[in-house]
């Protein structure tokens, strides 16, 4: 059973690297058209979209601060007049920004990691919700992280707290949708290398300790988390919503 996403259209956070852009890719090989959001990765993004657009799909690059409640609309909307429309969202675009005990955290730190992860989410759903509404299989996926369950490592106390409101969110966002058949879900990944997020915050040392732990005794990819993604965004996902899916290689179990 493969998953076919053709005449869907997708809009993800945060596609100029990573994560983001491995899901951005991987929708569009199951046919959907995406528009590929970036804050500061341009380069990384527009790369992306002419990839997708290289492989028959149609694809936009589409810069702002989702933050900005006015950017957050625009982007949205900017996604609609290029497909006609929005089936499917992917909140990906975070960041833990720097780690700090709460003891010294500046409230501006605390703030941002907020905005960034949760307030970001907030403007983007919000904008978008009519048109998913007038779609006829809307998904709405929130990136959540194995950080909301275990509270994170040293100094991330702000991104553990922003990652599980993410799961509060989805899960309330997914109550008040139900009624026009779109689904919410979560995911929330362990630790997936080949990102700047543990290139950037995660000392060699630690970084090797954690995946001695992994049961399944690898690092995640960001394709592995992609793959999920497709199948919350397909019609195989049709009675799931209001879940967290964990994926983290067995490092944690519910």
């Amino acid at each position: 059973m493969e998953i076919d996403l053709a005449g869907r259209r997708a809009l993800v956070t945060g596609a100029g690297s990573g994560i983001g852009a491995a899901i951005a890719r991987a929708l569009a090989a199951c046919g959907a058209d995406v528009a590929v959001h970036y804050a500061t990765s341009r380069d990384g993004a527009e790369l992306v979209a002419k990839e997708i657009a290289g492989g028959g799909r149609r694809a936009v690059a589409l810069p702002a601060d989702l933050t900005d409640p006015d950017q957050a609309a625009a982007t949205v909307a900017a996604a609609v007049r290029a497909f006609g429309g929005l089936d499917i969202l992917v909140n990906n675009a975070g960041h833990l920004v720097g780690r700090s005990a709460i003891a010294d955290m500046p409230d501006e730190q605390w703030a941002k990691v907020l905005d960034v992860n949760v307030t970001s989410a907030f403007f983007t759903t919000r904008a978008a919700i009519p048109y998913l509404r007038g779609s006829d299989a809307g998904r709405v996926v929130l990136m959540s992280s194995l950080a909301a369950e275990n509270g994170g490592g040293a100094g991330s106390v702000a991104y553990a707290t922003a990652k599980a409101a993410l799961i509060g969110f989805g899960r309330g966002l997914a109550k008040e949708l139900a009624a026009d058949g779109v689904t919410v879900n979560a995911l929330a990944p362990g630790f997936i290398g080949q990102t700047a997020f543990h290139d950037t915050f995660t000392p060699a040392a630690a970084r090797a300790g954690i995946v001695a732990g992994i049961p399944l005794g690898r690092e995640g990819t960001p394709e592995d988390v992609a793959g999920v993604v497709a199948f919350l965004a397909s019609p195989q996902s049709s009675y799931i919503t209001g879940q967290v899916l964990d994926v983290n290689g067995g490092l944690q179990f519910r």
